[in-house]
Formats: structure tokens, C-alpha cells, sequence
């Protein structure tokens, strides 16, 4: 399980260092392999599933049927653009740079863990998240109900 925010540096080869914290959760149980693809509700966002975790979100997307344009683009945006990767011996990843070049990646860039995956923000995309407020009339029943 990941969770955390990291901040990273996107060296001139398009590589990151996943964080230490991370190295042997990614090593151990994704068998070192992870997939990088598009979010397809954020703009600035990539997300990097762990292969066992991607496999099973890429069955269901592929499920979605194929006549209507939203399960059309979903497949587009996830699988259609989905890149296996594996940290070399330093533990970096090289992010393709045409995902990078999507999401307005360049330099710096912020890593969050989010459960089964992670996700890997642009830095003005992922200030602009954060400056978001929630609003009493963004509350659904489900959020009423946390006890944070």
C-alpha cells in the first residue's frame, strides 16, 4: 500500500528516482515492474500501477463497451497509452516523454501515493489541486460520514 508525498526531480533523461521509501514495496510486490499511463480525469496526472494492479483495472476497462465514446476514450487514455517500466539498479524509472509532454511534466514533479498505485503530478498542476478548497456543496452523504 502506498501513500505519501514526495517531491521529484525529472533528470534530462526523462528519469525519476522512486523514492526509498517505496524501492522495496515496488521490488517485492510488483515484481519490480510498473505501468505508466494517462488519468483520465485529471489533467497534469499520470498514474504508475503496480503490473498485478494494472492487469486487473486494464480487464475491466477493456470490458466497457465499445460503442459509447466514454468507454472509448477511457480505453485511449489508459491502455491504449499504458508503458511497462522497471527501476534500474539506481531505482529510477524513465517516463516516456511523450506522457511527460501530456501532463505538462518537465523538471519538477510531485509523487503521491494513493493506495494501490501512484499518482505523478506535474507541480503546477498538483499546487493547483492542493489550493482547492472543498465546499459544503461538494459534500456527498459518503463524505458526511468520515470522521477525519
Amino acid at each position: 500500500m502506498f501513500q505519501g508525498e514526495t517531491a521529484i526531480t525529472i533528470d534530462d533523461k526523462g528519469r525519476l528516482a522512486v523514492p526509498t521509501a517505496h524501492r522495496d514495496a515496488v521490488a517485492r510486490d510488483c515484481g519490480n515492474r510498473l505501468v505508466i499511463t494517462y488519468n483520465p480525469f485529471e489533467s497534469g496526472c499520470l498514474y504508475l500501477y503496480p503490473q498485478q494492479v494494472w492487469e486487473r483495472v486494464r480487464d475491466q476497462v477493456n470490458k466497457l463497451p465499445k460503442a459509447k465514446k466514454t468507454s472509448r476514450v477511457m480505453q485511449l487514455k489508459l491502455v491504449g497509452a499504458a508503458t511497462f517500466v522497471e527501476p534500474d539498479g539506481n531505482g529510477r524509472i524513465t517516463v516516456p516523454a511523450s506522457h511527460r509532454a501530456a501532463v505538462g511534466i518537465e523538471k519538477k514533479a510531485v509523487l503521491l501515493g494513493m493506495g494501490e498505485k501512484f499518482e505523478l503530478w506535474s507541480e503546477q498542476a498538483h499546487h493547483a489541486q492542493i489550493r482547492q478548497t472543498i465546499s459544503d456543496e461538494d459534500l456527498s452523504e459518503d463524505l458526511l460520514d468520515l470522521q477525519l
